[in-house]
């Protein structure tokens, strides 16, 4: 059974934060709210978790997983990004997009794409997950949780438990979540190519 823990959204609680923390690193999967949807997080080398989403999301091997970041410094640890890149990123965030890159090796080969060696990164808005990451100290690797045969996230913490209650260790209550997915922008190719319009204007990288 999930664990509920329902934090402020403004004011996260240090204590609150701790154990959804404590959670993460003993190798938990969570699903928590962010400006986008609730989304479902575990430590990046978490591969028992990376299956876990796999299995409740019934993901095929083309997904791009998301390394969900605090700041451009710790996006740039994870994936190569040119200054023209750099500049239209940077616009961007943090907010509701995902960026698909190419991975450096600080990124565990099992979480790539399986032909194009890339991931998905972001930088979410929000109090409470900036707040999460850095408890944590380290990014998140993360999926949206969009259901099978749904085309939007889930935007309820009580629902989220009443559905995952046995598949998802801790579901996070702020009380506040965004309704949209993130738009997704492909940059691997140099130039940008939006795979999903969302909750961020695609305008800009038309």
């Amino acid at each position: 059974m999930a664990r509920l823990v329902d934090i402020h959204p403004v004011d996260p609680q240090p204590r609150a934060l701790r154990q959804v923390v404590d959670v993460l690193r003993e190798g938990g999967l969570v699903a928590y709210p962010t400006d986008s949807g609730y989304a479902l997080g575990a430590t990046l080398g978490n591969q028992d978790a990376k299956e876990r989403i796999r299995a409740i999301r019934r993901l095929d091997d083309k997904h791009h997983y998301t390394v969900v970041c605090k700041d451009f410094a710790q996006l740039g640890q994870f994936v190569f990004v040119d200054n023209a890149v750099f500049r239209a990123v940077k616009a961007a965030t943090p907010g509701p997009y995902t960026f698909i890159l190419g991975a450096t090796k600080e990124v565990p080969r099992k979480l790539l794409h399986a032909k194009k060696k890339t991931i998905g990164v972001r930088i979410p808005e929000g109090r409470f997950v900036q707040a999460l990451l850095a408890e944590l100290g380290e990014p998140l690797l993360s999926s949206t949780l969009i259901l099978p045969g749904e085309s939007e996230p889930m935007t309820e913490g009580w629902l989220v438990k009443a559905e995952l209650d046995h598949a998802v260790d801790a579901v996070i209550d702020t009380g506040e979540c965004g309704s949209a997915p993130t738009t997704v922008v492909d940059f691997s190719s140099g130039t940008p190519e939006v795979l999903r319009i969302g909750a961020g204007d695609p305008a800009r990288f038309a």
